[in-house]
């Protein structure tokens, strides 16, 4: 039957990777200016293709890296270059330029993936579906990976009362501040992939 210890252990876990008070300034930064209505259509997108993303790997992850001979550390170091194109354009400002940018994109990425199903996660939740055995253990796990995921939506929604607080000149703070804090979790991604690597190597 559902176990809470394990259910607990997956949410925690995706938590602290996934981050959802982390993601709110840079949700605002990459979503200001448009219309609520699209925010939180946004907000929703973002959450499903992180969602369904995970689902993905967490059914057939193993199987899909395998077949494309790709390693978990190559995984991180492109996940973290991705992350880094998009923190740069936040920190110059040419994030606000390109309107013409349609808003599910910004949805799909990054917001979507891979900032929010990234490589840590996505590592995660194959490992943790992995070594779940019976029912009652993969029930608890997948309900960890759902709940999960409407925190993240919810986070998102209801950050937007942010915006209308903050005004104009707070949001380009929060932009280019939200761009620091995505380079460096970029920059710790490559590097851990990098680590791997070299661990890889050496075992």
């Amino acid at each position: 039957m559902f176990e809470v210890p394990l259910f607990g252990s997956v949410f925690v876990t995706l938590f602290v990777i996934m981050d959802p008070p982390g993601i709110t300034p840079i949700f605002l930064a990459l979503t200001s200016g448009r219309a609520t209505k699209v925010q939180r259509r946004m907000a929703w997108q973002a959450a499903a293709v992180a969602l369904g993303v995970i689902t993905v790997f967490g059914i057939c992850g193993q199987q899909i890296l395998d077949y494309l001979h790709v390693s978990v550390p190559a995984l991180r170091v492109a996940g973290g270059l991705l992350l880094l194109l998009i923190a740069l354009d936040l920190l110059t400002g040419k994030a606000e330029e390109p309107t013409q940018t349609k808003d599910v994109n910004v949805a799909l990425v990054p917001l979507g993936m891979p900032l929010l199903a990234g490589p840590g996660a996505i590592v995660t939740v194959i490992l943790a579906v992995q070594h779940a055995h019976g029912f009652g253990q993969q029930l608890s796990v997948w309900l960890a990976i759902v709940a999960m995921h409407a925190v993240l939506w919810l986070t998102m929604r209801y950050s937007l009362a942010i915006i209308r607080l903050i005004k104009e000149g707070g949001v380009v703070l929060v932009t280019r501040l939200s761009g620091m804090l995505l380079s460096a979790i970029a920059v710790q991604s490559v590097a851990n992939g990098v680590f791997g690597f070299i661990h890889g190597n050496g075992g």
